[in-house]
């Protein structure tokens, strides 16, 4: 076994560090999410942290470590005779992403249940991880159907299996400790509050701390136990530490005037629900524990504030984790105790008479209303600088690109989904063959057998009764009459945004309001589980402003900063998206894409624009691949461009109204692909 790297050599990370301790003096705290950047020390801490873990008494011989002083009576090993008991080290057990059901529940052997009436039950990685730590490394990778059975463990203390009314029920109290690089996608909502506390980390500025990571590295890596055996004092004493905290931790007292600053923090931070009170009680007790004292400070409340409540307070996807510190200071004196500081300051004094923050500009002001009027231009003007010869220059240079405007306010949308029944990664938008969902037929096992079609798996098994030998009322089963159930679910798709930014678009309101439709569609790909891309065109090319990935996020902020101007080179953005999905689908073969093409469907520069455009559609619907064209153009005049467009991609038209999941004008649920138009 190779020997962890110790805790306390870890180099800054004060928070991090702290949070962990906390959930290790007080488990109830509900366990550890650490977002970061990669290479800052998330998976090394965590895994350090399983050595400070004081040892376990466990029942001998229980799969499923039960307690010898309160055994679990409903344990698949029990009853429990009293006295019978082992001490051993608390067990970290790592989830790995990729993990199935099977592994992360336990399995039940269902030839034997059904021929023979036995619960033969081979536990999984929850049991494996019962009074000890589960660790997901890249948490906000993990499927979603893995995602609910942490929560329903999470949320009862508990495991549950069932099949076909063979049922196995063990208890799965664990720290639930997660690490994630946001830059790959965010964590479901319902997941994200499970973790009681949140930690940002970032690698170091200062040239002397990232000097010592990298020494106190080297020499780990040379001679891993003679490393850590120059830090085992300090690992000794952080762990009687513990110990002597889990032991005060009863007698912390926590005083009506600490839980009123609680209460009015949480509710001044309008976060959902009461798990955000109730975690910030617990960690404050944690916290006085680990300081040696018996009672809740104001100090405790502030720290277990800025752990607690950062990643319940976002209010949609693309909120960034935080907690304004002077709101929190300002909340907590002014819900004092009658011990400490006049509770009522003064509303002359610093901050205002309201306590509230100065006024922020948010592009509402002058600048803004002399922006909105601008009139809507032409190509042959907007987005273009003209030397003295009139010819427009290279978009993204000089006068002719305009800067970025906000988007609008978005909305909820219409679902966009792909036509026919795939097979790719696990998510919500597009039928799919997969693990979870609705039964639709019975196939035999391809490998281990996952889930059981009992009426089919009968039907195989009766024609042979007689000649097996039957007598009994059993049913004489064998592994070929087994039948594995066939499910339609969803799955999560690529979905490709080509975007207008050219002078056509460049009106300030349109654009706006163009924008305001991408975000409205990014918050239903975060939602759906899809992976995204952005490429934009203008001037005389096409750029791809951000390469598909999970991170909704970072998608947002590709857009927010789009600048727009110049001509309308919509072959090229065409043709860059078919260039992007052709690599993807190399990488990844199975993840079916939705093309969404933003524009109002006019192409101008170089020779025979709009043939060259129609050519380029004509590849996406010669190979089928799903599209829509949201419709952008605006005035009492339309051309029609955006439909025609759509008819050559072999898709659908839908303008930026008919989007609006309230609209009262229809949209084709499953993007048309050719062989549904042909139809």
């Amino acid at each position: 076994m190779s020997t962890p790297f110790p805790f306390t050599a870890v180099v800054g990370q004060d928070d991090l560090r702290l949070a962990l301790l906390l959930n290790a003096v007080s488990p109830a705290v509900g366990g550890v999410l650490v977002r970061g950047e990669k290479g800052t020390a998330k998976s090394t801490a965590v895994r350090a942290l399983a050595a400070l873990m004081p040892a376990l008494d466990v029942v001998s011989g229980c799969r499923f470590s039960c307690d010898p002083d309160s055994p679990d009576p409903a344990c698949p090993d029990g009853p429990h005779e009293p006295g019978a008991f082992e001490t051993r080290p608390a067990r970290m057990v790592e989830l790995p992403v990729g993990a199935s059901e099977d592994r992360l529940v336990g399995a039940l052997d269902i030839e034997r249940a059904l021929a023979e009436g036995v619960k033969a039950f081979e536990p999984g990685l929850l049991a494996d991880a019962h009074r000890g730590i589960l660790y997901v490394d890249e948490v906000n990778l993990l499927h979603d159907h893995l995602v609910d059975l942490l929560l329903d463990a999470a949320a009862m203390g508990a495991s549950y299996v069932e099949r076909e009314g063979v049922s196995v029920r063990h208890a799965a109290r664990f720290l639930l400790v997660g690490t994630m690089n946001p830059e790959e996608g965010e964590l479901r909502p319902q997941l994200l509050d499970r973790f009681g506390l949140t930690v940002e980390v970032a690698a170091s500025r200062e040239p002397d701390q990232r000097v010592e990571v990298v020494r106190r590295r080297l020499a780990y890596d040379d001679d891993p136990a003679g490393f850590a055996e120059r830090w085992a004092d300090e690992e000794s004493a952080v762990r009687g530490r513990i110990v002597a905290a889990r032991k005060l931790l009863p007698s912390v007292r926590l005083g009506d005037g600490a839980l009123r600053q609680i209460a009015a923090t949480c509710a001044a931070f309008e976060v959902d629900g009461m798990r955000a009170d109730i975690v910030m009680a617990r960690t404050a007790t944690a916290l006085a524990a680990w300081a040696g004292r018996t009672d809740v400070l104001a100090e405790d409340v502030r720290q277990a504030a800025l752990l607690a409540l950062p990643h319940r307070r976002r209010r949609n996807p693309f909120d960034a984790p935080g907690l304004d510190e002077d709101k929190l200071d300002d909340t907590l004196e002014e819900f004092a105790g009658p011990d400490d500081e006049d509770p009522d300051p003064d509303p002359d004094g610093p901050g205002g008479g309201d306590g509230g923050e100065p006024p922020r500009s948010d592009g509402d002001g002058p600048q803004g209303d002399d922006t909105a009027a601008r009139p809507e231009t032409d190509d042959s003007t907007a987005g273009t600088e003209s030397g003295e010869g009139g010819e427009p220059q290279p978009a993204g240079s000089g006068a002719g690109e305009q800067s970025a405007v906000r988007a609008a306010e978005p909305f909820r949308t219409k679902v966009l989904s792909v036509p026919g029944i795939g097979a790719g990664a696990a998510g919500r938008r597009s039928r799919a063959r997969t693990e979870h969902g609705r039964t639709t037929g019975a196939r035999r096992p391809r490998g281990t057998l996952t889930k059981l079609h009992l009426a089919a798996t009968v039907m195989a098994a009766a024609p042979h009764q007689r000649q097996r030998g039957r007598s009994g009322r059993g049913l004489v089963v064998r592994r070929d009459d087994l039948r594995q159930a066939t499910r339609e679910g969803r799955e999560g798709n690529l979905v490709l945004f080509v975007v207008d930014a050219s002078g056509s678009m460049a009106a300030r309101q349109r654009m706006s309001a163009v924008k305001g439709a991408v975000l409205s569609l990014l918050l239903d790909a975060y939602q759906r589980r899809d992976k995204v891309g952005l490429v934009s065109f203008r001037g005389t090319a096409a750029d791809l402003a951000l390469p598909p990935t999970s991170s909704v996020d970072a998608a947002a902020v590709r857009l927010e900063s789009l600048p727009t101007g110049g001509r309308t080179p919509l072959a090229a953005g065409l043709l860059k998206a078919h260039d992007v999905l052709r690599v993807e689908r190399l990488r990844d073969p199975a993840r079916r894409a939705l093309v969404v093409v933003v524009t109002d469907g006019r192409a101008t520069g170089g020779p025979e624009p709009v043939a060259l455009a129609g050519r380029a559609a004509r590849l996406f619907a010669a190979e089928s691949i799903a599209s829509v064209v949201v419709d952008c153009e605006s005035g009492p005049v339309r051309l029609g461009l955006a439909g025609q467009l759509a008819g050559e991609l072999g898709g659908s038209a839908v303008t930026l109204d008919e989007l609006r999941a309230d609209s009262i004008a229809g949209l084709v649920r499953d993007v048309q692909g050719t062989s549904r138009r042909a139809a």
